[in-house]
Order: C-alpha cells, then sequence, then structure tokens
C-alpha cells in the first residue's frame, strides 16, 4: 500500500509540473493597474499614463501612440482594432479603426499592372490611415484624460529617442527598399552614404516632421478648448485636422507625388466605427472578436468545434491534440478564406451560420482519427442561417484549383532524415523562409487593465519598415490593401472595392468569465495570430497554465490556408497542403506518430507569440501580466 501511496505521490508532481513549468519571464503582478506592450519604452508610457491618473484606455492609446512613433511593426498611418470591457455599462464594445480602399483601387487597376494580389509595399499598398481616429474615437469616448496628456510620451520620442536594435537593424536591412522613397530616405537613413546608412542600436533616432504632425493634432485639441469646447468635441477637432485640415492635404500630396490613390475625399468620408463584437460560449466562458472583416471568427469557431473532444484527456500537446487543433484549424480558416470580409458591403458574410454551434458539430464531424486531411475546403454555413448559398458553383471550381495546386506542392514539403533515421530535420530553404516571413508579418500588441474595471486589447498594425512615408508628415503609410483579392475564386466577400476594408489577420480577444473580466490576449503574427490565440486560451482554461506559461508554451502553426500577406501572384498565397509547424523540442515519438498519420513537419524554436495578455484573477481581485519569452514585448503592473 505505501508502495502505490509512493507511486501516486510521484505521478501527481509529474503530471503537475507538466503544468507549473519554470518561465523564462516572470509573471505581472498589480492590484491598481497593469500596461503591456510590443516595446519596453512604450509600457513606460502606459505607466506614465496610469500615474497621471488616466484609466486602461488612456494607457492603451498612449502605448499605441508609443509603438507608432518607435516603428513597432506599424506606425501612424496603419490601422487599429481593439475591444474594450465597459465596466459602467458591463458590455465589451468593439472598435473598427480599419482604412478602405481609396478611389481608384479597383479589380482592374491591378491586374492591368500583372498583379493576381495587390502589392505588398510602397504607395498603391496603401489603405487610408486609421489609428490617428482609431486613437481619437477611444480617448474621446471612453478615456479620461486629454490628448496633450496621452501624446505627451510619444511627441517626446518624435523629439529623439534612443532606437532599439530591432528596428535600427530592420532599416538597415531594407535600406535599399526604403531609398525607392525620397520621404522615408529622409526619416530612416540619417547616414546616407556610410557603409551603415541607418540608425545604430542605441542613437537618437529623431523624426521632426512627425514630431511637427503630433504637435498639430494637440495645438488643435488646445484652440477647440480655448474656444469653449468640451474634452470630447476638443479631441475630435485635432481628429479633424487630421482627415479633413493641412495634415490630410499633405498626406494627399505626398502620396500622389510617388504614386498612390489616396484623395482627400477617401480622407473626409471615412471614420472608424463602433461595433458588436462576435463571441461565443467555451465551457463556461464568454470569449469575444471583432466582426468577420478580421480573421478573428475563426477563432471562435475553432472553440466550437473543439467544444466536442475532450481535450484534457488528450493532453497539452501529444500526438492526438496537436493533430485534432490542427485539423481544426485548418477547418475554420478554409472557412475564414472564402467567407470572410467587410460586413459593410453586399452580400454579407454568413457569419451566423458559420458560428452555430451545429454547424461547428458537422465540422468536428469531419475530423478522421488516424490521419492528415491533406486539404481542407470551406463548407456550407447557409443552410444553418436557413439560407441558400449563392457561390456553390464558385466552391466547386475553388476545390479544383486547391486540388491542382497543392498536389504539386506537396513533394517540395515532405520531411527530409538523417542518415540515422532518428531525427526528422528541418531543412528550410530561402523559399520556406520568405513564405515565414509572409506568415508571421507585422502588428504589435496593446493590453491593459485597471481596477476600475476597465479591459482593453488591441492588435494595431500597418505602416512597417520598409514603409513610404507620406510626404512631411513623418507619417508611414499603410500596406494592408495587400489583404484584398483580385479574384473571386479566392474568396467572393474580400474582393478590392473602393471604399471596401480588407479582410486581415489583426484580432485582439477578451473573455468574461461570471460575467465579469477574465482575459484581455493579443499577439503579432499575420495569419497566425488567431493559432496561436487559440492554443493561448486553451493552455489556461483547458491545461490550468498560469498566464505566464500559457504566453511561453509551444504552439503549432498550420500552413494550411491562403497567406493573407506577401507576393503578388497566386503561387505565392497558395495553402500548402499538410504542413505543419512544430516545436524543435517535440518528442521523436509524437514526431513519428504524426509522421504515420502523413503529416508534412518542419520544426523552429519559434512556434508561437510574441503574446501579451492580462488575467484577472477574480477571487483576490488583482492582475497577473503575462508577455511572450522572444521579442521585445513588456509590460508593468502595479
Amino acid at each position: 500500500m505505501k508502495s502505490f501511496t509512493l507511486y501516486l505521490c510521484i505521478f501527481l508532481l509529474i503530471t503537475k509540473a507538466s503544468y507549473s513549468q519554470q518561465t523564462q519571464k516572470p509573471p505581472l503582478y498589480g492590484k491598481n493597474w497593469m500596461a503591456i506592450t510590443g516595446k519596453p519604452l512604450a509600457a513606460t508610457a502606459g505607466a506614465m499614463i496610469f500615474q497621471k491618473g488616466g484609466n486602461a484606455v488612456d494607457a492603451a492609446c498612449a502605448m499605441l501612440a508609443a509603438t507608432c512613433t518607435m516603428w513597432d511593426v506599424l506606425s501612424w498611418g496603419g490601422e487599429t482594432q481593439a475591444l474594450i470591457y465597459n465596466p459602467t455599462t458591463k458590455k465589451v464594445i468593439a472598435i473598427n479603426a480599419l482604412g478602405v480602399a481609396p478611389t481608384g483601387a479597383t479589380v482592374d487597376f491591378f491586374k492591368s499592372k500583372g498583379y493576381d494580389f495587390p502589392p505588398e509595399y510602397g504607395p498603391l499598398a496603401a489603405i487610408t490611415p486609421g489609428t490617428p481616429g482609431g486613437l481619437c474615437y477611444m480617448l474621446a469616448k471612453y478615456g479620461s484624460l486629454s490628448l496633450q496628456e496621452v501624446l505627451n510620451p510619444s511627441i517626446e520620442m518624435a523629439a529623439g529617442y534612443p532606437i532599439d536594435a530591432q528596428t535600427a537593424n530592420s532599416i538597415e536591412r531594407n535600406k535599399e527598399k526604403i531609398k525607392e522613397w525620397p520621404y522615408s530616405k529622409a526619416v530612416f537613413l540619417p547616414h546616407l552614404g556610410s557603409k551603415r546608412e541607418a540608425p545604430a542600436a542605441g542613437e537618437i533616432f529623431r523624426q521632426p516632421q512627425l514630431l511637427a504632425t503630433l504637435n498639430k493634432l494637440v495645438e488643435a485639441e488646445q484652440q477647440a478648448l480655448k474656444e469653449g469646447k468640451n474634452r470630447e468635441e476638443a479631441i475630435m477637432a485635432a481628429y479633424n485636422r487630421f482627415y479633413k485640415g493641412d495634415i490630410a492635404d499633405e498626406f494627399v500630396r505626398g502620396s500622389a507625388e510617388q504614386g498612390g490613390l489616396i484623395t482627400k475625399a477617401d480622407l473626409a468620408n471615412w471614420t472608424p466605427i463602433e461595433e458588436e463584437p462576435l463571441h461565443v460560449n467555451y465551457r463556461g466562458v464568454e470569449v469575444y472578436k471583432l466582426q468577420e472583416w478580421t480573421q478573428g471568427p475563426a477563432l471562435l469557431q475553432s472553440l466550437n468545434i473543439l467544444e466536442n473532444f475532450d481535450l484534457k484527456n488528450l493532453g497539452y500537446n501529444s500526438a492526438q491534440y496537436i493533430h485534432t487543433l490542427y485539423q481544426t484549424m485548418n477547418l475554420a480558416f478554409a472557412d475564414r478564406d472564402f467567407y470572410y470580409g467587410d460586413p459593410y458591403f453586399r452580400p454579407r458574410p454568413p457569419i451566423s451560420g458559420l458560428l452555430d454551434k451545429n454547424y461547428a458539430k458537422k465540422r468536428a464531424a469531419m475530423i478522421p482519427k488516424d490521419r492528415n486531411l491533406m486539404i481542407a475546403l470551406p463548407g456550407d454555413p447557409f443552410p444553418f442561417q436557413n439560407e441558400s448559398n449563392p457561390f456553390k458553383g464558385l466552391l466547386k471550381k475553388r476545390s479544383l484549383l486547391l486540388d491542382s495546386n497543392s498536389n504539386e506542392k506537396i513533394k517540395d514539403f515532405v520531411p527530409k532524415h538523417d542518415a540515422s533515421n532518428q531525427a526528422l530535420i528541418n531543412s528550410e530553404t530561402a523559399e520556406d523562409s520568405l513564405y515565414r516571413d509572409r506568415l508571421w508579418r507585422g502588428t504589435t500588441s496593446v493590453v491593459a487593465a485597471d481596477k476600475e474595471g476597465w479591459l482593453v486589447a488591441i492588435t494595431p498594425s500597418g505602416g512597417w519598415v520598409p514603409a513610404c512615408i507620406a510626404g512631411n508628415t513623418g507619417i508611414g503609410m499603410s500596406q494592408r490593401l495587400q489583404s484584398f483579392v483580385l479574384d473571386s475564386i479566392v474568396n467572393p466577400y474580400n474582393v478590392i472595392q473602393p471604399g471596401k476594408r480588407p479582410r486581415v489577420t489583426l484580432t485582439p480577444s477578451l473573455a468574461l468569465k461570471n460575467g465579469k473580466p477574465f482575459l484581455a490576449f493579443a499577439v503579432q503574427g499575420g495569419d497566425t495570430q488567431d493559432q496561436n490565440l487559440l492554443q493561448f486560451f486553451l493552455n489556461i482554461v483547458e491545461f490550468g497554465m498560469t498566464v505566464q506559461q500559457a504566453t511561453e508554451a509551444a504552439n503549432i502553426n498550420s500552413n494550411q490556408l491562403w497567406l493573407s500577406l506577401g507576393g503578388t501572384q497566386m503561387k505565392d498565397r497558395i495553402p500548402k497542403s499538410g504542413s505543419i509547424l512544430l516545436n524543435s523540442n517535440t518528442k521523436e515519438g509524437i514526431r513519428n506518430t504524426l509522421k504515420q498519420m502523413g503529416y508534412n513537419m518542419t520544426f523552429g524554436e519559434r512556434t508561437s507569440g510574441p503574446i501579451n495578455a492580462i488575467f484577472v484573477d477574480q477571487e483576490h481581485g488583482t492582475f497577473w501580466g503575462g508577455s511572450s519569452n522572444h521579442g521585445e514585448d513588456y509590460g508593468i503592473g502595479w
């Protein structure tokens, strides 16, 4: 009996250890507030605003402004997507501050230039800027401080801050592309003609044109206050100066000079939209995402499908768990690739059918137990919202396209073995490396919380290096136009049209438990965002990990999806059938099992993140912060 008890204790300790692993970074703790984002200095900006008495929305806006000023894989000309829990109304609200395709951005225009997809860089890749408008709207409606107070850290940084190595080296790597645009060259390459033309790490990086633009926004606000306007009206006066005043004039002039399409009317007619978020209940937790103009509902679809499996019993990252997760994500992303798009254009995507629990059961039944489905196809959600599918014929044509392309690709991604046949080797080619860059490209994340109950998650992006700067504004234009398609066979809901929003990868997340704030989580990384966020969420809810453990835990990535970012030709975007990225630490037995099931495996040290998250400890009334152990993401709590 004693030996059995000893064995049981050892077993329980080993089992518990699998969920209590040491992390490379400590979790953050706080009882008053928490601020986490993609750069340490930007997190400090959030902390400064909290110390001024601002709420989580104020702090999130300050972090957003700082990350844009630091070119943390985005700039001021990009787009902002946010979810906010309002403790006054006890509701989650969604902010859609994504720009739109400009005048002249038509299918015929881009096809005449030989493109299958719009370009990934330069003025022709730009949608209208959304971040300035999104920031002003959130601050005016839900913040408490002035625009001047919130922008002060970023204004000081625009005047000059010590640039980090990651950004400085990115500028140097991309300098030949940057030299194509005169205003970008003037900002990014202060040592033109030297061996290193970009700033060095630690050098004071100055942006006088951006500084002038930010000061103009504050001037507009302060002038409105002098005229007797209230706080909200004054902030929106700054908004109007950006989209309808002299800033807009220079932005449009600078864009047109370099071949861009954005007009003054495009800027004036654009507005951010406050929306109802989408949500599903997963085992008692309400999970909220933005609408189907993002890829966010793919996570909700995945949760609906996974509810039909006993994931905890399968075990974290066991072969069967990986298989179930991979197949689920492929089915959800197949629907994303064909059905998601701007809901303000007709026909509207069939989102109620896609999120129906019975539709999820039907999709779950398609997952085989012992083999990898090499091609995942979109389903038909229309019967689940009592409608008929208007694109049945197109779906058949699309399946033929995938068959012909995917079968050609499969042989290129069969894993190679070493001489002793003991381990699978990741033999990444230059083509694979470029694919991975496109899969993970762009974005940062911002999460914030305060003791009053405000909880914020933002995934801003756009205008990353190498960015085309619009005239003397200092503002890098977005590159998000590339997420449109030019052929309805890829996605009939996401075909480019002036005034339309592209379907984006950007996808903040909030979760409520017992009707109260539970989690805010967001991540960068293109098409992998909702893959990584899904696994992060399951790590906490199913496997009991702490928020920091969950951000550092090894994930898987599927390549069986249409890339949302990248090259201009169809071959650059086609799904890679049966291809999976696994963490390099995956055990040999799991590798062998997956190989027998037909998986084409590649391996990498980086398979998730960088995820930023805040867990609200409802029992103790405190915050736990998690920030991934790779990248420069950082947080501060108090």
